[in-house]
């Protein structure tokens, strides 16, 4: 019985838990799914998993050779694309993850157009607010909006989408126009939480980053929230230009603070650290930086 295909049946079972969830995602019967796993036990002379009626669990061996595995798994996938990464012709699927509203607004167009140059592709996409955790989740990119902190994983910056500062004009009529970054520290910001620090602004200024500490009577992590709370009148927000645009040119929101300049919100694509790109990650990265710098006016 081939090693690596027990390995590969092992960490399935190992994440699922469940020796039949891991026989209908590979296709075989649980038989032989349990065949695998008691393959590896026999070679290697002691229990990975402790099994009951009702749950699996991994033994502490089994868990330092789940890493292993892992690792192992990961290193032949990395030798075959040494060897295939030339190819121009991306296959297979592509799964890519990204947070709402960019990802519907320009990540999806950018890939019906790139699945069009590549018919023998698939994209699998999930749109989240959060940030994902590309090995656990299977992701081969995900899209993160705002600095980076440090990681294992590998960043390409795509772009920067520049950021303004509106409210609608009833709130505006109301509070008054804030004339200063200063000045917002008197007035009702609302936070995408999205962007950290949340309760941080940052404007450059004479080529200085000033930092203004807000707050507000609403938050949310994600932008649309905060948006139709603008329009209802609830307070500041400061977004990418590609969010509130079309509601800034209806008149529903007014920008204020033109004579400074927030910080551009920085548009990264991450993905797993691994010494050759595939095909279909490098080809997307190379088609959606161009892309989007040139949606997004950067």
């Amino acid at each position: 019985m081939d090693t690596l295909t027990s390995m590969n049946v092992f960490v399935r079972v190992a994440k699922t838990g469940s020796f039949t969830a891991t026989a209908n995602d590979l296709g075989l019967s649980k038989a032989m799914v349990t065949k695998h796993v008691m393959q590896l036990e026999h070679r290697l002379s002691t229990r990975l998993l402790n099994r009951t009626t009702r749950s699996l669990s991994l033994t502490d061996v089994g868990a330092s050779y789940l890493e292993r595995c892992q690792q192992v798994l990961q290193d032949v996938e990395e030798m075959e694309e040494a060897v295939t990464h030339l190819q121009t012709k991306p296959k297979g699927m592509l799964k890519i993850s990204a947070p709402p509203v960019i990802g519907a607004v320009h990540i999806a167009p950018a890939l019906a157009e790139f699945l069009k140059l590549y018919p023998e592709l698939s994209v699998d996409m999930v749109l989240k607010s959060s940030h994902s955790d590309l090995v656990d989740e299977g992701l081969d990119i995900a899209i993160y909006l705002g600095k980076l902190d440090d990681s294992s994983l590998i960043a390409r910056k795509l772009a920067v989408s520049p950021l303004v500062v509106c409210a609608s004009p009833d709130y505006l009529a109301t509070y008054g126009i804030p004339q200063t970054p200063d000045d917002l520290t008197q007035h009702s910001c609302l936070i995408n939480r999205a962007l950290p620090p949340r309760n941080i602004w940052y404007f450059l200024n004479n080529g200085v980053i000033e930092e203004i500490k807000v707050s507000g009577r609403m938050q949310s992590n994600v932008a649309d929230p905060m948006r139709i709370a603008a329009i209802h009148g609830l307070g500041l927000i400061m977004l990418p230009r590609y969010i509130v645009g079309r509601d800034i040119e209806k008149g529903k929101l007014h920008t204020v603070l033109d004579s400074y300049t927030p910080r551009p919100l920085e548009i990264h694509a991450m993905y797993p650290h691994r010494k050759y790109l595939s095909a279909k990650v490098g080809l997307f990265l190379e088609f959606l930086g161009p892309w989007l710098q040139n949606k997004l006016g950067t």
